[in-house]
């Protein structure tokens, strides 16, 4: 069963966004919560915010072992963009983009593998 959580119109860049989403895509969440600790970019903190409360609605809701959870799918799409205009030389005017990212993460328990 795959539990997830979202977050919406997080002020950071999706292009940067995605660049720290691959880093943790497919890890168990002990090791992607370390990873994104230390990791020195501030889009980490906004990724690390979503990825635990994945991890908090399958263990509240779902009853599921927090040890045993893996991220599965794990995005950062595009979301809102901000426009503003800054004044230029001349009467001119030029936009200025604030982007904005949603960020989606799902996990699931790992199967048990028996050796026997």
């Amino acid at each position: 069963m795959k539990v997830g959580a979202l977050a919406k119109d997080v002020r950071v860049s999706p292009r940067k966004a995605k660049l720290v989403v691959d880093t943790v895509r497919g890890k168990k969440v002990d090791e992607a919560l370390t990873i994104l600790k230390f990791s020195p970019t501030p889009t980490a903190l906004a990724v690390a915010k979503v990825v635990k409360s994945a991890t908090a609605n399958a263990e509240n809701n779902f009853q599921m072992e927090p040890s045993e959870l893996r991220i599965t799918d794990i995005f950062a799409h595009e979301g809102h963009t901000f426009k503003r205009y800054r004044p230029q030389a001349r009467g001119r005017a030029n936009p200025i983009l604030k982007r904005c990212t949603h960020i989606g993460v799902f996990v699931s328990e790992e199967e048990s593998i028996s050796g026997t």
